[in-house]
């Protein structure tokens, strides 16, 4: 008998773009908010991310969508043509997310926001293949096709009435090829998939996501303002007191699961610091 065949396992590491990874991408909440997000860096450029005409920018379940994508991407063994391949049962099923019409609703929303909404470098963005942070205009995502009704489901379709309008159905995503370039050529993190998603708190994925970014510059600790915090991660909050309240449970969570071993706001006069203490990476 010839041998059985062997399912490689879930790839558990996911790797990412650093230099994305540095720069806010998603609003850490679902609201209807539609206006750009905006970032000047240290180095004086300027970073926007701009919803296409009436949408509303990424948020929280974006994310989520994004990371298991770029995690699916090095499951594949990062194909040449950026192409990732699933069924949106199976991908939901990955993400811990319960599968039913307003989650495959939610997915397909998510899919089209990541393809539609556009990331714009001036000299923000760094290019590792050019060495430089350059002048660039691209989305997350360049192709998405989605097949409402799976060729071999449909003849069994009529027996499951409930399915009708929501049936699964596989989707084809292609990733931009400016990100892709970025970690082929090693300017990456890496993220531990059941690390990330047992975060509850979608600013503690965030935070876990930009420590990973700063870390190789960083050293042991990192400092920085907390109106910065609020800046890079992104959130609404602008007040001292309101931004610790948002931020304090996501600190708590980060330290219980390891990520730091310290993270604390520090107050001198009027200015507040937030100080993260890396614990040692994991793989």
């Amino acid at each position: 008998m010839p041998p059985t065949s062997r399912r490689r396992p879930p790839a558990r590491t996911v790797f990412l773009d650093r230099a994305l990874e540095a720069l806010p991408l998603f609003r850490l909440s679902d609201s209807s908010e539609d206006s750009a997000v905006s970032l000047t860096t240290d180095g004086g450029g300027r970073w926007r991310v701009l919803p296409a005409p009436g949408e509303r920018l990424p948020g929280t379940f974006d994310q989520d969508v994004y990371v298991e994508l770029l995690r699916r991407f090095r499951e594949a063994e990062s194909p040449a043509d950026g192409a990732v391949t699933f069924t949106l049962h199976a991908f939901l099923r990955s993400m811990g997310r319960r599968v039913d019409g307003r989650t495959y609703e939610q997915l397909r929303g998510a899919l089209g926001r990541l393809e539609r909404t556009v990331l714009e470098s001036e000299g923000a963005w760094f290019d590792a293949k050019r060495r430089k942070h350059v002048a660039a205009r691209f989305t997350l995502l360049s192709a998405v096709a989605i097949d409402r009704r799976r060729l071999t489901d449909r003849d069994q379709l009529a027996l499951f009435p409930a399915l009708a309008s929501n049936e699964p159905g596989d989707a084809r995503v292609v990733l931009d090829p400016h990100m892709r370039a970025n970690i082929a050529a090693g300017h990456r993190t890496a993220l531990l998939a059941p690390r990330y998603f047992a975060l509850s708190s979608p600013v503690a994925r965030r935070i876990y996501r930009l420590l990973e970014a700063v870390r190789p510059e960083q050293g042991s600790e990192w400092r920085l303002p907390l109106e910065r915090v609020a800046e890079l991660l992104p959130l609404a909050q602008r007040y001292p007191s309101h931004l610790q309240r948002v931020l304090q449970p996501a600190h708590e969570m980060l330290v219980t699961a390891g990520i730091v071993k310290r993270a604390e706001f520090e107050q001198a006069g009027r200015a507040w610091t937030v100080v993260y203490e890396f614990a040692p990476a994991r793989t």
